[in-house]
């Protein structure tokens, strides 16, 4: 691969939203639950929750830049904190938190910036964070091909803390470690270590 090689997402923003179509059941869906949108104050909100909703499932397209390991680097490279936010799929509720993603350069590195663009893709969409988690390792580990890929999310999930159970203030945290962040116990130990979370 040459210098600054450009790998395309695969998965690319579905089409088809038809944004008039989901202002009309937004709105049947509330008159459904005993909200008229027909003061001044609601007479938007269905075409609101439309756009929203259209955005939380949107993923903006992007190019998956990488360039070569030129200095042969082997250690860790880790974005902390990389702000999640996604759409439970079993409540349409919000979930939101961090993710810590991290890898062990192979023949490839990548643009820093790709690494919230990935969390950010998978998370548009319909999700439980166990697959979201995985998702973003496996797809990494598959485009970048390294030594070892880290991902660990931390999130509050509205379906827990506004309704049913209200645990309000807990968080969910998902791990997947892959390669020599998965088999060697110094490397995973440095990983978790470098995230500030436990194994």
């Amino acid at each position: 691969m040459r210098p600054g090689t450009t790998l395309r997402m695969i998965d690319e923003p579905r089409d088809g939203v038809d944004l008039a179509a989901a202002e009309r059941a937004a709105r049947e869906f509330l008159e459904a639950l005993g909200v008229s949108a027909d003061s001044e104050s609601l007479r938007e909100t269905p075409a609101r929750m439309a756009r929203a909703y259209a955005e939380l499932f949107t993923p903006r397209p992007f190019d998956l830049t990488t360039f070569p390991n030129e200095e042969g680097y082997d250690e860790l490279v880790l974005a902390r904190s990389i702000p999640v936010r996604s759409v439970c799929e079993h409540h349409l509720l919000p979930f939101a938190g961090v993710a810590h993603v991290g890898y062990l350069p192979g023949d490839r590195i990548l643009g820093l910036s790709k690494l919230a663009r990935v969390v950010e893709h998978f998370a548009r969409r319909p999700q439980v964070q166990e697959r979201l988690t995985k998702q973003v390792a496996d797809w990494l580990a598959d485009r970048l091909r390294p030594a070892g890929v880290g991902v660990v999310i931390e999130a509050e999930h509205t379906c827990m803390t506004l309704r049913g159970v209200r645990a309000v203030g807990s968080t969910t945290v998902t791990s997947t470690l892959l390669g020599i962040l998965r088999e060697d116990a110094r490397s995973r130990q440095e990983f978790f270590a470098l995230t500030g979370t436990r194994p």
